[in-house]
């Protein structure tokens, strides 16, 4: 039986529309409410500590209570608490973290453009891309090329590329010009008998057979995440975005990564890009940019397409595209913050240093009955549930998921399930021995998913 909902879960639920979340059940079982964090903790409304292992939504990397993002957010509100970029003006905090982005970030990006979220940038990604190759005389070269389970925002043709069906149903979604490849998870998606690479040399044929059909001279980009995270933690084979590379090349079509999740070190690297090999035409970047502090995010162009679009914008008299909040001096200022102490912190040699201990704690529930897979880099991680351990799933898909990720609450870890994939992606700055405190209680909450799905039915 339900305990009564408190005062504050009741004016949560009648106050919010809670996105990604079932409002008929909200209203039975109330709302989490979380009131304060430290480190790689946050309290709830009753003091219960728990172990955030999702950073929130993959983006608080240097953990939560960080004095030295709020003090920087505190000058900056004190100095210049907002500007725009609009009509030639600019601020310090805009330029310097630009800079900042252009020195790390991999593929000589020339530009940065500002907007407040990953689902912003990636809509301004395709705009450029229609923007540029209307500059070049192509006018037909438009369409955009997405993958299945991919996710890449929730406006208007962000949630089109996404190539998940929960994004569109009853949203009149996805909108013409967006197309979806194949996804690159081997473990569900090979034939029998089918090596890896045979399997990343089919999809990637998938992609050009694609291109093929609608016409090199209708495809504009490809979009990709190095790693998926909506998708389910996905990580692509060998080889895979060398083979989309070579294919997006021959055929002239931009390549957008998606590293709004993998960005500022989640992947060991400073770009998950750079992990996997893969040296794109612009980069979406948003979450760690400051980690998670202040609502801002980037698109990074290369030189060729800078110059394209601003002798363009020249001719027509002006370049019109952007954000009131667009370059925010206060999140532009958390970003230069948040900048300069992952350098200090090395904090791509610090996730390559914890990346094996994170990956063994993984790996070891692999033997247990109710995983099917496990799947890592770096510092972001999942082990997905499946009956038998077959890669078909489970008839009803995350149910179980969602048990699963109910008893890990119920012990003091917050992580998230992604249908039945439980998804771990702690702050970046976790030790190992906060590593094994994560993972403490996950084979207990395992055990007692897999008793309660016996008996509810799923398991057979």
């Amino acid at each position: 039986m339900n305990q009564p909902l408190s005062n504050s879960q009741i004016r949560a639920t009648e106050a919010l529309l809670h996105p990604y979340a079932n409002p008929v059940t909200i209203r039975d079982a109330g709302v989490q409410i979380i009131e304060r964090g430290e480190g790689i903790h946050v309290y709830d409304d009753a003091g219960r500590p728990y172990i955030e292992a999702m950073s929130g939504l993959w983006c608080a990397g240097l953990g939560f209570g960080n004095a030295e993002l709020v003090e920087a957010a505190r000058e900056q509100m004190g100095k210049l608490p907002y500007y725009h970029l609009f009509g030639g003006k600019s601020h310090e905090p805009a330029t310097e973290l630009a800079e900042k982005i252009k020195e790390i970030a991999p593929g000589q990006m020339a530009r940065v453009f500002y907007q407040s979220s990953g689902s912003e940038a990636n809509e301004t990604q395709v705009k450029l891309a229609w923007y540029y190759n209307n500059a070049l005389g192509r006018p037909e070269k438009k369409k955009i090329i997405s993958r299945q389970r991919g996710y890449h925002g929730v406006t208007i043709v962000s949630a089109s590329m996404t190539g998940l069906p929960y994004n569109h149903r009853d949203f009149d979604l996805p909108v013409d010009r967006i197309l979806h490849t194949s996804t690159p998870h081997f473990w569900k998606g090979a034939r029998p008998g089918e090596s890896e690479a045979e399997f990343t040399a089919r999809i990637a044929q998938d992609l050009e057979d694609l291109i093929l059909a609608e016409g090199p001279d209708t495809v504009a980009a490809f979009i990709a995440e190095p790693v998926m995270g909506a998708g389910g933690c996905v990580v692509p084979p060998a080889g895979y975005f060398e083979a989309i590379s070579d294919i997006c090349t021959r055929h002239d079509i931009l390549m957008i990564a998606d590293e709004v999740i993998c960005g500022f070190g989640r992947t060991g690297e400073w770009f998950g890009s750079q992990s996997l090999n893969w040296t794109p035409t612009s980069l979406s970047m948003a979450k760690q940019l400051t980690s998670g502090y202040f609502p801002l995010s980037a698109v990074a162009i290369n030189r060729d397409m800078a110059e394209a679009i601003e002798g363009n914008a020249g001719k027509i008299g002006t370049f019109g595209h952007g954000f009131t909040y667009g370059g925010h001096p206060v999140g532009c200022a958390v970003g230069v913050k948040a900048l300069e102490i992952y350098h200090r912190l090395d904090i791509t040699a610090h996730v390559k240093s914890i990346a094996p201990h994170f990956a063994a704690h993984l790996d070891r529930l692999s033997g247990h009955p109710l995983v099917g897979e496990t799947r890592h880099i770096g510092a972001v991680g999942t082990f997905e549930l499946a009956p038998g351990k077959s890669p078909g799933g489970f008839a009803t898909p995350g149910k179980v998921g969602a048990q699963m990720c109910a008893e890990l609450t119920r012990r003091g870890v917050i992580c998230r399930n992604i249908v039945d994939s439980l998804i771990f992606c702690p702050p970046m700055i976790i030790t190992r021995e906060e590593i094994d405190e994560m993972f403490a209680p996950v084979e207990d909450a395992l055990n007692a998913t897999m008793a309660w799905a016996k008996a509810e039915g799923h398991l057979g």
